[in-house]
């Protein structure tokens, strides 16, 4: 609860085009509803997956923004803590939206941090040991293996092993692809510095010639007086000043629409809910299944893709990789499931990606989908029996006619 409120309130204080804004925060006894600018480019890893590596122009683009961000959040006395793709977000020109504040710090008057954050792959050095480190200097750093990432198509430094990784971070071992220009590698070099002490810094970095090539600085907005700072706390207080225990509504006596739609049981709901928009983390699809069924048919598809599942309370469910993989690699995939009765024999499956491949979880969807889309064998038994029954009746009417 504390870091949810932390990160409202951190993000409150910023008010930039290259960062997801905040606009309202709202309350009720047991719930907290923010409500935040609409990015519907989706996140920059997914762009990262389909093009593997942007060309020059596009990848200078986007790190022009993305330093333009966190350098307003420096001279505002943020530090982010957890620059990475999947954190970058995309609107729909294509612009940069910096996201997730959840390990965010605020400036201290020593300009020393002590807690150790970040995703492995892209944390600095300095993280690594049991000494204080230099927010600003971090965040720098995670920019520079992002940087890389955009020209390359790979990381800097990747390694199955965290501590040989760690090892490749702390003495800053990395090979520059071979279309590297020389302008991109001096600046690299600069920016994956070991040494925070001597590692460049953000005014430095908008300095250099090729940051500077069709560079258009971005101007922060005014702060908007509409944004009420103190929408936080009295939803936070709202919650633990009045939360009770909710009571269980008895079940109305009215059937609702999609046990009505059910009672066709030839009518396919899965158009409903099945999404096109293979970009997206989440997806949906309908079942008309059981829930029970629906479950096993998400439990197939998992066996299909080598994926170990874990059920959780109120059927939702978790897939893992089955061989060892650590949640650190780009390679490893997670996904999330979550099923809803809508009716007796129609579900509604919502799937999520949490890390991955996103090639990956579309072929996991589209097996799924065809799984769902299977009727079950009592449904089939169930189908030719009414079939023989009508065929008997008809004839039994012949007969007496």
């Amino acid at each position: 609860m504390f870091q949810v409120q932390s990160e409202i309130r951190t993000m409150k204080l910023l008010n930039h085009p290259n960062i997801v804004r905040i606009h309202e925060v709202l309350g009720t006894k047991t719930k907290i509803y923010i409500v935040m600018e609409y990015v519907s480019g989706g996140q920059l890893l997914d762009k990262m997956t389909y093009a593997n590596k942007l060309n020059e122009r596009e990848a200078r683009k986007l790190f022009q923004q993305l330093i333009d961000a966190v350098d307003y959040c420096h001279n505002k006395g943020v530090y982010h803590r957890d620059l990475k793709p999947e954190n970058l977000l995309l609107d729909s020109k294509g612009n940069l939206k910096v996201s997730d504040f959840g390990l965010s710090a605020l400036k201290k008057p020593d300009n020393v941090l002590n807690t150790r954050c970040g995703s492995p792959c892209y944390v600095a050095p300095e993280l690594l040991v049991s000494k204080g480190y230099d927010g600003a200097a971090s965040d720098v750093w995670s920019c520079g293996v992002i940087l890389f990432e955009l020209l390359a198509g790979f990381l800097p430094f990747d390694d199955p092993n965290l501590m040989s990784l760690y090892h490749k971070i702390c003495r800053a071992e990395y090979i520059c692809a071979p279309w590297f220009s020389q302008s991109q590698k001096t600046l690299i070099a600069k920016i994956l510095e070991p040494r925070p002490g001597k590692r460049i810094t953000i005014s430095n970095i908008i300095e250099d010639e090729w940051f500077q090539t069709d560079y258009k600085p971005a101007c922060a907005y005014e702060f908007d007086p509409t944004v009420n700072m103190d929408d936080d706390s009295a939803a936070f207080n709202s919650i633990e000043q009045k939360t009770t225990k909710s009571k269980i509504s008895k079940s109305s006596s009215f059937i609702n629409a999609f046990e009505l739609i059910a009672m066709f049981q030839d009518l396919d709901l899965s158009a409903l809910f099945e999404e096109q928009d293979h970009k997206k983390q989440t997806r949906r699809f309908g079942s008309q299944h059981t829930i029970i069924e629906t479950i096993e048919k998400i439990e197939a598809a998992a066996t299909h893709a080598r994926l170990s599942v874990e059920k959780m309370n109120n059927f939702k469910i978790k897939l893992h990789p089955k061989q060892t993989m650590t949640r650190y690699s780009r390679s490893y995939f997670d996904l999330s499931a979550k099923v809803t009765e809508v009716a007796p024999t129609h579900c509604v499956v919502e799937i999520s990606k949490s890390a991955g491949d996103l090639r990956m979880y579309n072929e996991f969807c589209e097996s799924l989908s065809s799984l769902l889309k299977q009727k079950s064998r009592v449904s089939s038994e169930g189908e030719d029996l009414v079939d023989q029954c009508d065929a008997g009746g008809i004839e039994k009417q012949d007969a007496e006619l």
